[in-house]
């Protein structure tokens, strides 16, 4: 089961884009949709009442959630999910790229353009017309396998050359975890210091997260545009991943953190959706920074 599934923030606009990448990814389909309630919202949430909330889509067995909000938060390159085309397990798997690169940059804006790299001979990183980022790869056959969908982290701005030690960190903080590829770069390559992270990957709950440092600079980082959901089985573990990952006392609300390097969290349990049914439950959940269960009784 999927412990860790990110969550996108759209400006009026999940609905839409859920259904969008459902048309377009394989095996892909919307599975569930959470709707404002029509009372009890905060002042800046009334014009949503009765809405779309989140809309939960699933990409090739991989899920994520759609937040339907406003334009507090815009998504940036600073989170992307690669895309892995494998041709030992796809023989079409270079038309494949081409066919979903097509669709996804219909609209959007290429940020590296499709061709051959150092690190693989089909390759692309692109901006949808929703603002999400992907990085699709034909990957080598040879290689160690990895899943076909792969968030990826940015280390950039005031995160600048801190991948190796969010890697360790959290490869500490899950337990089970491990550090599979580590690629440094060898020189000064822009703002990234020799030693720096070139590409890292880390395993936590069985799901694969790469890390890398900038070797351009860059005017952004993370924030709550794209956050982590870590769904928690009670409060106990809750209260464990709350202490470890909540760095910010400021991005505290309603299950929100944000960590030490800045990356947006979730720490939720992992039936919330059945705990916020009646628009006092959402104020509650509102009024919060670390979730109490118990406070929904």
């Amino acid at each position: 089961m999927q412990k860790i599934v990110p969550n996108l923030w759209f400006n009026q606009s999940a609905a839409k884009a859920a259904r969008f990448y459902a048309s377009i990814f394989p095996r892909a389909r919307v599975v569930d949709t959470q709707y404002y309630p029509t009372d009890g919202l905060l002042d800046f949430q009334t014009e949503f009442a009765g809405q779309e909330l989140t809309v939960s889509f699933v990409l090739d067995g991989y899920r994520f959630v759609a937040i339907n909000a406003g334009a507090e938060f815009k998504v940036n390159p600073s989170v992307s999910f690669m895309l892995n085309f494998d041709p030992a397990s796809d023989p079409d798997a270079r038309d494949h790229l081409d066919a979903l690169w097509t669709a996804l940059a219909e609209g959007g804006e290429v940020l590296m353009p499709l061709g051959e790299y150092p690190h693989s001979p089909h390759y692309g990183w692109v901006q949808d017309r929703f603002g999400i980022s992907w990085q699709l790869i034909l990957t080598n056959p040879a290689g160690a396998p990895r899943p076909f969908i792969v968030p990826t982290l940015l280390f950039g701005n005031q995160a600048q050359n801190r991948a190796a030690e969010a890697a360790a960190y959290y490869a500490a903080a899950f337990p089970g975890s491990r550090i599979g590829t580590d690629v440094r770069y060898p020189v000064q390559t822009g703002p990234a210091s020799p030693g720096a992270v070139m590409f890292t990957d880390v395993e936590l709950f069985g799901q694969w997260f790469a890390l890398m440092d900038a070797a351009v600079e860059q005017d952004y980082t993370f924030n709550c545009g794209v956050s982590l959901m870590l769904e928690c089985a009670d409060q106990p573990e809750i209260d464990r991943y709350w202490q470890l990952l909540s760095a910010v006392p400021e991005a505290e609300q309603c299950g929100w953190c944000a960590d030490k390097f800045g990356l947006s969290w979730q720490i939720v349990p992992a039936k919330l959706g059945e705990l916020i049914l009646n628009a006092d439950s959402y104020a509650k959940l509102m009024g919060m920074k670390k979730i109490e269960i118990s406070a929904f009784s």
